[in-house]
């Protein structure tokens, strides 16, 4: 089958690019020698049926598979120049640069305060008076800050499902990452939230690449630039959003954004 892919909306550089690269569970081989170009500070969204590997390859980006038993890749995947399972990669460093936002809001059992402070903490400073700076700085970009700015050290467990993935995107965003990335961020939560949250997305993107998976096709065409289309492992179409949506390339994107199947 042949792919649309390295596709590129205009002529901002190239953040994350995969060079025939897979990914396989024990025999398994979950994602198939894709190739694609992310670019630097634009919204990537990628779509497909459950079980086409989207999450996988969101996954592999800050090698959050390494977790899981059996699991290896082959091939190259890219950030910047270096090879992200290269020798010389530490994960925990890859992570502080590309930060995560999960399905379901996972926030720890502490404070607002500590949820966001840890990674910092972590890896810049203890002092109290930065930390609150960081933490401050981080709960307004997620535009939590009015919400919460007077209970601090309530437990986060104590939030609303959409301010709680709103805390997690703060979490996120408080160690300075470079990359963003999203798995079904709106899924769990209802249509207020998920408006909320597709606008911070449209305002994030101006200083971090945003990576986004979604079941939501309509949701892909509200914030991203590029959709990539992903079926059965493989790399169906990567292209402009608004060319993908209205004038695919490929009989078996236009059969899924048909709804023919999903």
């Amino acid at each position: 089958m042949n792919t649309y892919n390295n596709v590129k909306a205009d002529n901002t550089d190239i953040h994350i690019q995969a060079e025939n690269f897979s990914v396989f569970y024990g025999e398994i081989e979950a994602i198939k020698r894709i190739n694609i170009s992310i670019p630097r500070k634009k919204v990537t969204a990628i779509i497909g049926p459950s079980g086409c590997g989207k999450s996988t390859f969101l996954r592999s980006i800050n090698r959050m598979n390494d977790l899981i038993p059996e699991c290896f890749t082959k091939g190259k995947l890219n950030f910047d120049t270096e090879n992200i399972y290269g020798k010389k990669v530490d994960p925990v460093l890859l992570r502080k640069r590309v930060g995560m936002v999960f399905q379901k809001p996972n926030p720890f059992p502490k404070s607002i305060f500590d949820n966001v402070a840890f990674g910092p903490s972590i890896h810049f400073t203890k002092k109290r008076s930065k930390l609150y700076e960081i933490v401050e700085e981080s709960l307004i970009k997620a535009a939590l800050w009015d919400e919460v700015k007077d209970r601090l050290n309530q437990n986060a467990t104590g939030l609303s499902g959409g301010q709680q993935q709103r805390l997690c995107l703060a979490r996120a965003l408080a160690v300075n990452p470079e990359i963003l990335l999203m798995d079904e961020p709106t899924s769990a939560l209802d249509p207020s939230a998920t408006e909320k949250t597709e606008q911070l997305i449209g305002q994030l993107n101006k200083n971090y690449t945003i990576i986004i998976v979604t079941h939501n096709m309509q949701q892909a065409a509200r914030v991203s630039n590029n959709t990539a289309f992903f079926y059965e492992g493989k790399l169906i179409e990567f292209s402009p959003t608004e060319n993908l949506f209205t004038k695919p390339k490929m009989k078996k994107t236009e059969e899924y954004i048909t709804g023919k199947f999903g």
